[in-house]
């Protein structure tokens, strides 16, 4: 039996009065995923341990089966990964975003949906005025950047942007973790200051940048500030061959750097589709031709879209709905139309990795629901994949690691 997951970042919603009092996965009825969901099993998972932020990183690296309380380094490390950059023992990798700020607050977390050509234009301008020995900037995707500070301490408090939409950014700076003392309180006061300075010298960087000033002539939102969240040192993982056996090989098909982060340490194979941008208008088509293409020689097959989570964060309820009805007929639909064809059965779990409700605009820690089906299951009486009928599905209530387990006890 080989196993694919098939995974909608954020795409778990509230319910929203202007949809009939329904959740955006109720009022789209995907016509796959509800058909899974009749022909399959279903339940709800637990995606983030208590203590830990309801972030990408944390829940995806948990549906693997991961122990965060062992594992986790935040989400610079796993970004520094995806592009290559091989961590030193002294290094503190932070994610850098690059953001929109007006009137004192932040606007958006993504430079108003900023392009990677630009963005390179500006990390490279960044790194020319404010790198040095110690401090190096490194162009991602889009706005997802890598920032080094060697010697860096990771023991400080750092809001993420896409949490903090339309609120002053000042009271937002880094601070350093709360109840540390002696040298360990003096090292994350001093990154946190680095970090602050950093974050001040940027905004008048980009102000002046001819990129932004072109942005400011045309009244468009301008990409004007830097914003380091979720540092840490490079982390100690096992692959996922070495957890379960039943994994010879695998790979990861993602346009997110992070994801593609937290594959290369699981031992996966990285997969990049043209096309795949983060964002609704991704290859659908081409990450489902790659996925199946991977069938035919890996054991695992992790299939990430963000571009539900990303409308979810611009708070677009018509588009999180577009997002999702294109996951379902251009990704899952031709998945299923392969898998009928081969030889080998194909285990198919679908799920988000958290909600990010389009009124809130902020991922929040709630338990998602999720799918497993495959040839010869015996189905339970859910009929529809959502937010309430998957919590009367047969696998109730699941936590964390217990998921994968799951999935890779069905042979």
């Amino acid at each position: 039996m080989k196993h694919i997951i098939i995974l909608g970042d954020g795409m778990a919603d509230h319910k929203v009065a202007s949809l009939d009092g329904k959740t955006l996965l109720q009022y789209a009825r995907p016509e796959y995923m509800n058909q899974l969901a009749r022909e399959g099993r279903t339940g709800r998972l637990v995606t983030v341990p208590e203590g830990f932020p309801p972030g990408s990183e944390v829940a995806n690296t948990a549906i693997l089966g991961y122990d965060l309380n062992r594992v986790y380094e935040g989400r610079g490390p796993l970004e520094a990964a995806s592009i290559g950059y091989d961590m030193a023992d002294d290094d503190m990798a932070i994610r850098c975003n690059i953001i929109t700020l007006e009137d004192g607050k932040i606007i958006t977390h993504n430079g108003g949906n900023l392009e990677t050509q630009d963005a390179d234009v500006l990390i490279q301008h960044l790194n020319e005025q404010l790198g040095s020995d110690r401090v190096r900037f490194i162009t991602g995707i889009q706005y997802r950047h890598l920032l080094i500070i060697k010697g860096g301490s990771k023991h400080i408090v750092c809001q993420p942007p896409h949490d903090h939409p339309n609120e002053p950014w000042r009271p937002l700076l880094v601070r350093p973790e709360e109840e540390l003392t002696g040298s360990d309180a003096k090292a994350a006061q001093e990154t946190a200051d680095l970090l602050n300075d950093l974050i001040l010298r940027s905004q008048e960087l980009l102000a002046r940048h001819p990129y932004n000033l072109d942005k400011a002539s045309r009244g468009e939102r301008q990409a004007n500030s830097i914003w380091p969240w979720s540092g840490g040192y490079r982390p100690s993982m096992q692959t996922l061959m070495q957890q379960y056996p039943q994994i010879k090989s695998g790979a990861v098909i993602s346009a997110v750097d992070l994801i593609q982060g937290i594959g290369r340490y699981a031992g996966l194979r990285i997969i990049k589709v043209p096309g795949a941008t983060g964002l609704a208008d991704t290859n659908y088509e081409g990450k489902a031709q790659a996925a199946i293409d991977a069938l035919q020689h890996d054991d695992f097959v992790f299939v990430h879209v963000e571009a539900t989570d990303e409308a979810g964060h611009d708070g677009d309820i018509n588009l999180k709905l577009r997002a999702i009805d294109y996951l379902d007929k251009r990704l899952i639909k031709p998945i299923l139309e392969a898998i009928e064809q081969m030889d080998e059965p194909v285990c198919v779990a679908i799920l988000p990795d958290h909600p990010t409700p389009v009124e809130l605009r902020i991922h929040v820690n709630e338990p998602v629901p999720f799918i497993i089906w495959h040839r010869g299951i015996t189905p339970d009486n859910v009929q529809h994949y959502d937010e309430e009928s998957c919590a009367s599905g047969s696998y109730g209530l699941l936590r964390l690691g217990e998921f994968m387990n799951e999935l890779m006890n069905i042979n």
